[in-house]
């Protein structure tokens, strides 16, 4: 008699033996995955500086961003530069996971990349570009609803 661990391993093994996942929806789950843990773990920080800190600031989307770069500049480091992981360790963590987590580690990402790459104009534009331009399309389009 097989145990319910056991009965789990030959579904695994044996029934889905012939499914073959594609290059593309793997890519697809590992980002959906990624993607779902980065979400849930914005949720519960945003929460939980909330209830710490107050509403009076957003100190939870401020501990986002700045965690998710640090996550983000640490990993793409390790990953590419030391350990040279396979891609899809990227694909989930880079793009999946931080993706959901907070967008702000990619934008400070690349453009601390353009600079390292002696792109001075490019990464200072995007950088303090980003920001101003994002702040003011966020003024235009609260404008645009409030005129509606």
């Amino acid at each position: 008699m097989m145990n319910r661990f056991d009965r789990y391993r030959y579904l695994l093994e044996n029934r889905f033996r012939n499914v073959v996942v594609s290059k593309d929806m793997q890519t697809f789950l590992l980002i959906s995955l990624g993607a779902i843990l980065g979400a849930n773990l914005r949720y519960w920080i945003g929460g939980w500086a909330a209830g710490r800190f107050g509403t009076s600031f957003p100190y939870g989307n401020l501990i986002i961003n700045i965690t998710g770069s640090f996550i983000l500049g640490f990993f793409m480091t390790l990953a590419v530069d030391r350990l040279l992981l396979d891609p899809r360790w990227r694909v989930l963590v880079a793009i999946g996971f931080l993706g959901s987590y907070t967008t702000f580690s990619s934008y400070t990402f690349e453009s601390m990349s353009l600079i390292l790459d002696n792109q001075w104009l490019p990464g200072l534009f995007n950088l303090f570009g980003s920001a101003f331009l994002g702040g003011l399309a966020v003024f235009l389009g609260i404008i645009l609803a409030r005129a509606i």
